[in-house]
């Protein structure tokens, strides 16, 4: 007896449910998700329309290339970070607010190094450089001191984040540092002296003691050492003397 059973009829594309509108603000939501599913290396142009049923020529008309969305991202990421403790000496303020920096960037390593060379413009990246100058004028540090400080400030966080990221996620990286003191210990003390003789001090240190030592030593050296009069050359932005 034949069946009564009739094919399926085909869904018209009319007839299905409408795809949520794109927005800067969905990729970006959708980018965080993946990045901390997939990591930072998986969020690429195709994989983000992809998870969005959409074309990826249709994401940049939000987001110009990878490096606007990782800026993006990063800024996602300083929106949901909470506040760090308020202290009342501007010094320990500065450093808990780099702290607080750095600990997103640690947890997202590809994050860190796609920084180093990033530019960001988002509002919440901005609201970071405006509480450091803000903190950085509380404590009397000229204005243009400050200008430049605060960049050398997070370059030193972001390069410190990068650095040490990679070397985690190294497994040869224990093997790598006994190496290089025994290398430290047995260096030529003729030559070397200075280093010879201090060879344990240089590796010595807890990672974050280190870390928060060198902000410190930034900030006094910000805050005691003038910039440079202008000159013709200088007045290029270039970050290299030429």
């Amino acid at each position: 007896m034949a069946s009564s059973s009739l094919p399926a009829r085909p869904v018209s594309r009319r007839e299905r449910p409408a795809k949520p509108a794109l927005t800067r603000e969905g990729i970006v939501g959708t980018a965080v998700r993946l990045m901390a599913t997939e990591g930072l290396g998986r969020v690429t142009m195709r994989r983000l329309a992809h998870e969005l049923d959409t074309g990826p020529a249709s994401l940049y008309v939000y987001v110009r290339n990878v490096a606007e969305l990782h800026g993006a991202i990063l800024d996602q990421l300083l929106a949901q970070a909470p506040p760090p403790a308020r202290a009342r000496q501007w010094t320990v303020r500065v450093e808990r607010t780099l702290l607080a920096y750095a600990a997103i960037l640690f947890e997202h390593p590809g994050l860190a190094r796609s920084a180093l060379t990033l530019r960001p413009s988002g509002e919440h990246y901005f609201d970071l450089i405006e509480t450091l100058l803000a903190d950085m004028a509380g404590g009397g540090v000229p204005a243009d001191r400050a200008a430049w400080g605060v960049d050398v400030l997070l370059q030193l966080v972001t390069a410190t984040a990068a650095e040490q990221t990679t070397r985690d996620e190294s497994a040869d990286a224990p093997a790598e540092q006994a190496a290089q003191l025994t290398a430290l210990e047995h260096a030529a003390a003729d030559r070397f002296p200075h280093l010879r003789a201090l060879a344990g001090e240089i590796v010595s240190g807890d990672g974050m003691d280190r870390f928060r030592w060198a902000i410190q030593a930034l900030l006094a050296g910000i805050a005691a050492t003038p910039r440079p009069e202008a000159s013709p050359r200088r007045r290029t932005g270039r970050t290299h003397p030429r």
